[in-house]
């Protein structure tokens, strides 16, 4: 009878740990899915790139704030403080990441932003192993192949003239986004909320010397209102919050999920028929992330 007791215990902790990590993917794949409909609204808009860049950050300013005083007993200014300097650091990152995006599009095709956007999950891979010590199981780094090969098929029939700066850019962005994933991977107890809202509030005040407030139509305060205090900021404070669950290349190979969504919003809502490199490719995305996520499923039973 003694003996029986560690077992069980033991095997409750695995049990445990696996939802944990099932769990963990799914909030990865709700963010994802809610970020996929920026390029919808966007579209509806009909704001450049750092109009939208503007908006964006200034309706996540807002939107934060409330619903910290909403949801957190702290209150703000106590979620804020309690975060310490990681919520500052990880506010910077987002406006970098977020900044040099625009930057990027603006400079260089939207394939090849794409495509250096896609290592977003090595590299988080290759600052987990320097800054947290965690080694990337292989079955990850698999995935992480597979899921950037379906990138890069998706694109393949968009590519134009490459730009040095434009590209140079887009690692920079993802350089930051990978980056902010392994922050917040280690400091657990920082508010995402919080990092959310800053990133925008940083974002709001440097986007506003490019954009063109005066010039906004109501349609487009209103379009993008919707866009920026809830879907594309909460998706943001998803994949944020899976990295409590997850480690940070699984939320950014599960994040790049977005290149299958995206395509299908544009057909419902405009009827773009995607090209059959965008059906392969994504095909092949959304194959490796479900395995991924069946085989996390199996192992917590």
């Amino acid at each position: 009878m003694t003996r029986a007791v560690p077992q069980t215990r033991n095997t409750l902790t695995i049990f445990n740990k696996g939802n944990i990590r099932t769990q963990g993917i799914l909030i990865a794949l709700a963010g994802a899915l809610l970020m996929s409909f920026d390029p919808i609204f966007i579209r509806f808009s009909g704001v450049n790139g750092f109009d939208t860049a503007f908006l964006f950050g200034l309706f996540t300013a807002i939107s934060m704030p409330l619903f910290i005083q909403l949801r957190d007993e702290r209150g703000v200014v106590r979620a804020v403080q309690e975060s310490g300097w990681p919520v500052l650091l990880s506010g910077i990152l987002m406006l970098g990441s977020a900044s040099a995006l625009v930057l990027s599009i603006k400079n260089t095709s939207i394939a090849s932003t794409f495509v250096i956007l896609s290592a977003a999950p090595a590299l988080a891979a290759v600052f987990s192993r320097i800054f947290l010590g965690e080694v990337t199981q292989r079955s990850t780094w698999i995935a992480i192949a597979s899921v950037m090969a379906g990138i890069a098929i998706v694109v393949s029939g968009s590519f134009e003239s490459g730009n040095l700066t434009g590209d140079a850019q887009a690692l920079f962005a993802v350089t930051c986004l990978s980056l902010n994933q392994t922050l917040l991977r280690k400091y657990q107890g920082v508010s995402r909320m919080a990092s959310v809202g800053l990133g925008g509030l940083f974002l709001a005040i440097v986007m506003f010397f490019l954009a063109s407030p005066a010039s906004f139509s109501t349609g487009t305060w209103i379009i993008m209102g919707v866009m920026g205090l809830f879907t594309a900021p909460f998706g943001r404070v998803l994949s944020q919050v899976a990295t409590r669950y997850i480690t940070a290349p699984e939320v950014g190979m599960i994040i790049m999920i977005e290149a299958v969504f995206a395509p299908l919003w544009a057909f419902g809502f405009f009827g773009e028929i995607p090209p059959l490199t965008s059906v392969i490719g994504g095909a092949v995305i959304l194959i490796t992330i479900l395995i991924y996520a069946m085989s996390a499923a199996k192992s917590s039973q």
